[in-house]
């Protein structure tokens, strides 16, 4: 595990006023980072709200973006006798389909350069699903500045396009274009190079079906206008039988070190894998801060690295054989669906270009920053692989 220089929550539920008197707020996580024209920090962090219960024995609830370019929220209901089940978190409907009862959207935050002081937080949604992009809910952004312009991909949800993730353009991080779904159903976790590559723009993505040979896992994807992929394949990052084989996708976009791309991931540690769970806690020599024993019964966010090639980052010049960070402190519990989550999704080289400020998501909860020594990083990356 690489040591942590400084550590901070930058933004937490109480910090966010809810859009709407029938919501409120539980998680805000997952941000985009940017270093922006004045050289600050700018987040865009996901806002979790979740409906408050209503006093009704005949409907169930669901809140939906009704908007075409504002924030309008309307709440639809449904009668309880079209539902098969209930949840704090869905409604799930007689012939399979679900609707949520939370919402999310994208907030922005502006850091001052160091990442670790709060100047703004925007009083009202940043950005958010319409009518005809993300109306169940926008998540999980990464931005990526390309020449003078501001990329930001997210997962979008909507009722007929499921979970994909879209494309919006800024010249400002203030005003956006969108450019609507670049990846379609069930595909998450979309990340943009900085720089064309042999004249391609380059993404990372993990798309995710029902059917599977292998549990989902990350891919490169080749485009000449951001829009149309092609040139799609594994990036066959992790093997059977290693650590980080049981999920894994892109964390923030990779940046460029004199040694290839430096890639920062997320990977999942599954119950079911109790056992390198176990090897991996006591190579690691770590245990829970709270009660010295980790629950193993839960899945646990990891984040690992990796060292791709600088002309094909297709080729894996190195990678991290166990996490480079685990989710051991109070605000990395207590997820969902995981009992532990580190979830990295924003990067930013810190001023003294020897570290790097690391923006995640805790527990599905929090935002944190960790500043981490670049060096670190790369001592922990097992560069015999080259």
């Amino acid at each position: 595990m690489v040591k942590i220089k400084k550590e901070n929550i930058i933004v937490k539920p109480e910090d966010i006023q809810p859009t709407s008197e029938h919501l409120k707020v539980i998680g805000t996580c997952n941000p985009a980072a940017i270093r922006d024209k004045n050289n600050d920090i700018v987040l865009f962090v996901r806002v979790i709200e979740q409906l408050k219960k209503i006093k009704d024995n005949h409907h169930y609830y669901s809140p939906r973006f009704t908007g075409k370019n504002k924030c309008n929220l309307s709440i639809d209901q449904f009668r309880k006798d079209s539902v098969d089940s209930y949840s704090d978190f869905d409604v799930i409907f007689k012939d399979g389909t679900k609707r949520l009862t939370f919402i999310s959207h994208l907030r922005k935050v502006v850091l001052d350069s160091t990442g670790f002081k709060v100047k703004s937080i925007d009083k009202t949604p940043s950005f958010f699903g319409t009518a005809n992009n993300g109306e169940l809910g926008v998540e999980d952004p990464r931005i990526t500045k390309i020449n003078d312009l501001y990329y930001m991909t997210y997962v979008s949800l909507s009722m007929q396009e499921n979970i994909s993730t879209s494309l919006a353009v800024s010249k400002d991080l203030i005003k956006w274009k969108r450019k609507g779904i670049i990846f379609g159903e069930q595909d998450k976790d979309v990340v943009l190079f900085p720089e064309k590559i042999d004249n391609n723009y380059v993404s990372f993505d993990r798309p995710e079906s029902g059917f599977r040979f292998t549990p989902p896992h990350i891919w490169i994807n080749y485009s000449k206008d951001l829009v149309s992929w092609g040139k799609m394949k594994s990036l066959g990052l992790s093997k059977r039988g290693e650590w980080d084989y049981d999920r894994s996708g892109a964390g923030p976009p990779p940046i460029r070190t004199d040694k290839g791309w430096l890639f920062i991931y997320h990977a999942v540690l599954e119950p079911k894998r109790k056992a390198i769970t176990q090897y991996i806690i006591e190579r690691m020599e770590i245990e829970d801060s709270i009660s010295g024993k980790l629950d193993l019964d839960y899945s646990i966010y990891c984040a690992g690295a990796a060292l791709l090639d600088l002309k094909d980052p297709s080729k894996i010049i190195a990678k991290s054989d166990i996490p480079i960070l685990f989710p051991l402190k109070k605000h990395e519990i207590g997820g969902y669906e995981a009992k532990r989550v580190i979830f990295p999704t924003g990067l930013v080289v810190d001023e003294n270009k020897n570290d790097i400020l690391l923006f995640s998501g805790g527990g599905d909860r929090v935002t944190t920053i960790k500043k981490v020594s670049l060096n670190k990083i790369m001592n922990k990356l097992n560069l015999s692989q080259k």
